[in-house]
Order: structure tokens, then sequence, then C-alpha cells
């Protein structure tokens, strides 16, 4: 039975990071137990790939709709699907390859579903491991929402999606979250007719609801049609089609839609099955396995990150945990998580990204604030793409003038974010962004425009520059 410093469930982002930090910090012997894929999702079915078929979306979409106005002789622009797919595949890493990586960096890897059977003991098929402690980094996977008939039809999400090499008719998306909006504009650029459907009252609920709107309205510029407020009742199969029963959340169905393929993306599930969370007497909800502010379980010498916790299921956060969880198993003076100056992005075209707090979350929480808004159209850098729909919003505390949220719909919105968010976590005010020096021509300008507006007289400074 061979015993390590650490055992990680799981070869993820959070998975790696914990075990580099682990090994070159702190002197620990490691090993990574995996089930599924080596690398865990993100470079493999999730972040990496998804965003290089974006990045063919928006090239398809570009050529053929500014081309010719932009003085290029070209021809429309068509997907050949299967190539799109072996371009993606060629980006990546084999499950060898990231095994004999990971060997080489020093760890030990064992492939097979883990089993905890206590604190300090782990089961992969025959083999018993011993460890002082253990880090569940599993991730998660898809959740199938109850749909009657769900399993009667072959259902795709973001990873079978991936594997498509002919472009099918049409597709219904359900869910309007990130990866939903992601993939409906995907593949509504290469050619498929799209019908998006959410249970919510709009599209991406979480982000800022004026910003949610312009992003909408950009979406159904690509040809995307939204049932909102609605779930799907049942689907059923009819020759080369799926078939579903759509009707409003308290209510019978009232609409059909057909479509070839079914895209599931209204939700994720952890994986923690051979974990025996209950036998273990470790907390975990729906949503997945509950830690503290140190990342540790309810049992003492587990800690859990990533995707397993349900919380803030992005890469850096995923990263940002196990390390918290390392620096608590092995009694280093760490920080403790704080979520509150999270930047995210949705990466359509435009992007939507955001940070800090929406309008309606500091209404909520009875902070009195204002918001000052600028129109993409008025940014000299959108006239170059005919860039017609995005959106520079500001939230902001009356008196203070602390800024509390920035919300934009623009091309690298989540560049822009991303850099503001040290801003807000230094507590700039929303007369620092006025007054802040900025590139010309950027999309990124358009901030310092949004923040003029909550000046005593603002500055029309766009109309003169344009």
């Amino acid at each position: 039975m061979k015993h390590y410093g650490l055992i990680v469930l799981g070869s993820g982002s959070a998975a790696r990071d914990g075990a580099a930090k682990a090994a070159q910090q702190c002197g620990a012997s490691v090993a990574l137990v995996e089930s599924t894929r080596w690398g865990g999702s993100c470079p493999n079915v999730a972040c990496k790939p998804t965003k290089a078929y974006l990045v063919v979306a928006e090239l398809v979409h570009d050529v053929n709709e500014l081309g010719e106005k932009l003085g290029l002789d070209v021809g429309p622009a068509r997907i050949d699907l299967a190539r799109v797919k072996a371009r993606k595949d060629s980006l990546k890493k084999g499950d060898q390859k990231w095994m004999e990586d990971l060997q080489s960096a020093g760890f030990d890897t064992y492939g097979g579903m883990a089993e905890l059977m206590d604190a300090g003991t782990i089961r992969v098929g025959d083999e018993e491991l011993t460890a002082e402690r253990i880090l569940v980094a599993t991730g998660s996977r898809t959740a199938v929402p109850p749909i009657e008939g769900i399993d009667d039809v072959d259902w795709i999400d973001h990873v079978s999606a991936l594997e498509l090499t002919e472009l099918p008719e049409s597709m219904l998306v359900v869910g309007a979250g990130p990866v939903g909006l992601e993939f409906a504009q995907i593949f509504a650029r290469f050619g498929t007719r799209i019908t998006v459907v959410q249970g919510a009252s709009r599209i991406s609920p979480r982000s800022d609801a004026q910003a949610t709107e312009v992003l909408q309205a950009a979406l159904e510029d690509d040809g995307i049609e939204f049932v909102l407020s609605s779930t799907v009742k049942s689907v059923r199969r009819d020759g080369d089609e799926v078939v579903a029963a759509v009707g409003a959340l308290d209510g019978d169905a009232s609409m059909e839609v057909r479509a070839t393929k079914v895209l599931l993306a209204s939700g994720r599930a952890p994986n923690i099955e051979g974990l025996h969370l209950e036998e273990l007497g470790i907390e975990h909800e729906r949503a997945g396995i509950v830690v503290d502010e140190h990342m540790r379980t309810s049992v003492e010498g587990i800690w859990a990150s990533g995707d397993v916790t349900g919380r803030y299921q992005f890469t850096p956060i995923a990263q940002y945990q196990a390390r918290i969880a390392v620096d608590d198993m092995f009694g280093r003076d760490g920080q403790t998580a704080d979520y509150d100056v999270l930047p995210t992005t949705i990466f359509t075209e435009p992007e939507l990204a955001g940070v800090g707090l929406t309008e309606e979350e500091a209404r909520e929480e009875g902070i009195e604030c204002e918001t000052v808004s600028h129109d993409i159209k008025h940014v000299q850098r959108s006239s170059y793409k005919e860039q017609k729909r995005g959106l520079y919003k500001i939230v902001y505390e009356t008196g203070t003038r602390r800024v509390l949220g920035l919300h934009i719909v623009a091309p690298n919105a989540g560049d822009i974010v991303g850099g503001f968010s040290l801003g807000l976590r230094l507590g700039a005010t929303v007369d620092d962004l006025a007054a802040m020096h900025h590139v010309f021509p950027t999309f990124g300008e358009g901030v310092k425009a949004a923040a003029e507006q909550a000046m005593p007289q603002p500055v029309e400074m766009a109309a003169i520059c344009n």
C-alpha cells in the first residue's frame, strides 16, 4: 500500500495546480487519480476547444457579412465541420501525453474510478493508496434535466457537439447560460437554424439585465430564436428530427420545436460517484461538496476545490481554490476564499463581461446606487466592423461614488473588464474612471465615456471625436 503526502482526485485545473503547489512549495509526494480524461475538461472539451470554434464562427461571419463591404473579393465562406474538428483535435494533448507530462513533473498517476474509503485511504481498482491529505477535484458534467423522453433521443452537450463532423440543419439548445449561448452562436454562424429555450425570463440571468438585453439583440441578429420563461416538457423522435413540446414553466406545452439535434446546456452536476460521501459524513448539496473558506469539507483531512464544489465554475477559480486548500492543509498562512470581485465573460461575439455587482444586485442589497451607460455605436472603433450592438455600464454608489460594478457588451469585453477588476478591488470611484487616460481608438475607451456621463456636466466627446 503506497503512502503519499497528498492524493488528488482528478487531473483538471484545480487538481494540477494543487498538486504542483503541494510538491513544489511544500515538498509533498503527490498522486493524481483520473477516471475520465487526463488534463480535465478545460483543455480537452471546454475552454480551449470551444474558443477555437468561436474563432472560426467569427471569421465566417466577418467574411460573409463584411468582406465585400471592406473591399475583399472573396466568395462566401462555408464550413467544413470535419476539418474544423480536426484542427481542434490538433490543439489538444492526448491522454498518454498528459500522463507523461504529469509523471515528468514528479507525480504518480493512477487511471480509474477512485473510491474514498476513509479520510486517508483511496481505492483505485484493486489498488489501495493512503495519504495524509486528500483533495477532491473531480469536476462536473452536464446535468440532464427532467424532460420526458430525454433518454430516448441522442442528445448532445458541449462535449459531444465538438465531435460532430456534419453540420446539423437545426438545433434546439436547452439553456441560455454561457455554454448554451456560445454554442448557439457558433452553430448559427456555421449555418444551423437555432432555437434556444430558457426557463428564466431572460438570457444569462446572473448578468446585468440591461447587458443581457443588448446581447440577446446581437444574437437575434445572427438568426437565433429565443423562447424565454419556458421549459421543454417532453421530446420524442420523429424520423430524422426530435420534436420538443415547449411551454410556460407552470403550464402545459403550447408549442412544438423540431430540430435535428438537441443540445443540453441548462446546468452542471458534480462528479461525486464512488466517493461515498454519505457513508463518510461529507456534507454535500445538489450543486456539489460543501466547503468553507479554506476549502475544507466537513471531514477532517479532506478538502475539495473546483467544479465539484458547485461554486463559481470557472478555470481560474478552480486554480484559486486549490491553492487555498493546499496552503491550509500544509499549515501555511494563506488567504481565505473571496469572490467579491470576480470578473466573468460569456465568449459570444460581442462578449458580455462583468465584474462586481449588477444594478439589480446592488438594489437588492439595499445599496443606494446610480448607473451610467454608453452605447458602443459612439465608440470610434466600432465603425470599422459595423459593430451595432454593445454597451458600457457602470454601477456606482451614491455619495461615495465608489464603483460597484462594470458591465460591458463589446468585442474583447473580457480583456477590458479583467483589467478594471483591480480598480474595483482598490475602491476606484466613477470619477477616477472619468479622469483616467485611455487609448484611442479602442473598445476600452467606452468605459471612460460611460464614466463621463456621471460628471456634473457630461463631456460629450464622442460626437466631437467621431
